[in-house]
């Protein structure tokens, strides 16, 4: 019911400037969710929804958005403040980050979504990340050294 409610409160903010929390509240009732103000906020707070201006220049309701070129400028800001140095073997890399840094450097690897990746483990201050054949190590190596000296 919860995420069923939630879905519903993300299309009718799509679909409508939404001011407060009790015109969303009275949207939710008529397309047939029971809800309280007091629910309403909460779904508001775990949604982490915010206030923007709209078309109409009025401020309402919008999702947060993270746009994925707003992510990749934070995944490869991980990567700058982690990478220490890299090696390779075959279609294996070898990272080394600064203490601590290994995983958030691996978490950030995967989410780029390249392709000749296929996945990445950390320790400490280590990411020992799979590539898919051994000739995409010079690709990885030139794409990892543009992130990290720029």
């Amino acid at each position: 019911m919860k995420n069923a409610r939630q879905e519903e409160i993300l299309k009718l903010i799509t679909a409508f400037e939404i001011e407060t929390q009790e015109e969303l509240a009275s949207r939710l009732n008529r397309a047939g969710y029971a809800v309280t103000q007091a629910t309403v906020s909460r779904d508001i707070r775990e949604l982490k929804l915010r206030k923007t201006q709209g078309g109409s220049g009025r401020l309402c309701y919008t999702a947060r958005d993270e746009n994925a070129e707003n992510l990749k400028e934070r995944y490869q800001r991980v990567l700058r403040d982690a990478f220490v140095s890299m090696e390779f073997s075959i279609n294996i890399m070898v990272m080394h980050t600064v203490s601590g840094m290994a995983m958030a450097a691996a978490a950030a690897l995967d989410s780029l979504g390249w392709d000749e990746l296929l996945g990445c483990i950390a320790g400490d201050d280590t990411v020992m990340a799979v590539l898919r054949s051994p000739e995409e190590a010079d690709t990885i190596r030139k794409r990892i050294e543009t992130i990290t000296e720029g």
